[in-house]
């Protein structure tokens, strides 16, 4: 149902979101038309995306507005259905446009779009009749019948490899249209546990212009196991860089028997540890581990890396990366590799954050105070008149 609001109305529709929010940007007096199934579906998405606010930077608009501001005057906005928005994450970050975008196909939004070429703002609407999935940067057309395809392109590709890849020429990787990949370093508690290649594919990653992560294998069982992986990690990382996340890897059935409390203790014990030397770390989980045995606090602190194997995910969290195949084939690699999507922009956060190995650049000391004159400066009086000058000891 669509009802309408006097201008002056600031009634609170929903747990995150107000009358006044959706108010015509115009500057005139009038009413503000809004769509009950609008902010329903908004407080769907808030809390898919585990928001920690979500602004709308344009509601209902009137026609004279609507067309001020590029529409056709009798779009989406005119009638109450449609909002632009900015979604935020738990860590302040806005977050992208086309995570956004596939949340909100997931939700049953019928008209949806990213706006803007920083992929950080979008529009969703509950039109009536028909889909429109579009992408402004390139047109007003709709573009696909399904973001995560739309999206999954070349600036967002990458792949995790471990010891089981084998040798791997990154060159052709990097050539093949892979941004980033994730680097097994190793596993358990031993330093013995190290991954035999992550020397290689750190080095060979790198010197590609392939940009990396790390993560650690658990089969702790305590949290006093999962700080010495945390230690071992530590130390086989140290003294690299790493422009994506570090995580931890939890999927042992062993694990998982412990119960959701004692699992996420063991996953706190890694994640606070690594995160106090200076990391940007994340958990790695299914979409069914993170759903039935990963606390909420853990998924709201740390970004999180999805493994789910299936062409469009159900999972109602938010994530950063999104591993979607186990059977991926890229150049470069001899055999199957698993495959990534990447929303985040890690890499500027990591380096503005100075985490990772990338230490902010240090603050300039302040310059030396000029040296002392050889001599001592002194001044007399002489008949009522003033003297000065250096003397000089030789």
């Amino acid at each position: 149902m669509t009802k309408t609001y006097p201008f002056d109305d600031s009634t609170q529709l929903s747990a995150h979101f107000n009358v006044s929010e959706f108010r015509c940007k115009c500057g005139k007096v009038h009413d503000t038309l809004l769509a009950d199934e609008l902010v329903e579906k908004l407080e769907q998405l808030y809390a898919a995306l585990d928001c920690s606010k979500i602004i709308v930077t344009s509601g209902f608009r009137c026609s004279m507005h609507d067309r001020t501001v590029g529409g056709s005057g009798t779009g989406q906005h005119t009638k109450g259905n449609a909002a632009d928005i900015c979604c935020y994450g738990q860590d302040g970050q806005p977050i992208s446009s086309k995570v956004v975008c596939c949340k909100a196909q997931d939700i049953g939004f019928t008209g949806i779009a990213n706006i803007t070429a920083a992929y950080q703002y979008t529009h969703v609407d509950v039109r009536p009749n028909g889909k429109w999935y579009g992408d402004e940067v390139h047109g007003n057309n709709t573009v696909t019948d399904d973001f995560y395809k739309y999206f999954g392109g070349e600036d967002m590709k990458g792949i995790d490899v471990s010891v089981h890849n084998g040798n791997i020429d990154w060159n052709r990787v990097k050539s093949a249209g892979i941004d980033f990949a994730i680097l097994r370093a190793g596993y358990g508690r031993l330093a013995s546990q190290k991954d035999e290649c992550f020397e290689q594919n750190y080095s060979g990653a790198k010197a590609a212009g392939v940009p990396v992560g790390a993560y650690w294998y658990s089969y702790a069982m305590s949290e006093d196991e999962a700080r010495l992986e945390a230690d071992v990690f530590l130390s086989v990382i140290k003294g690299k860089q790493f422009e994506f996340p570090v995580y931890y890897d939890v999927e042992e059935k062993k694990q998982f028997a412990l119960g959701k409390e004692k699992v996420s203790a063991i996953m706190r014990a890694f994640l606070e540890k690594v995160e106090a030397a200076g990391y940007f770390v994340g958990l790695y989980g299914s979409a069914s581990s993170l759903t039935t045995h990963t606390a909420d606090d853990i998924k709201s602190r740390y970004t999180i890396w999805l493994a789910h194997w299936v062409n469009q995910t159900s999972y109602g969290g938010a994530y950063g990366i999104w591993q979607h195949s186990e059977k991926g084939r890229v150049d470069g690699i001899n055999g199957n590799v698993d495959l990534d999507i990447g929303y985040k922009d890690f890499p500027t956060i990591i380096k503005a954050k100075g985490l990772n190995g990338y230490g902010k650049e240090p603050v300039p000391p302040n310059p030396p105070a000029p040296a002392a004159e050889d001599g001592i400066t002194v001044e007399v009086t002489v008949d009522g008149q003033k003297y000065s000058g250096t003397l000089h000891c030789d």
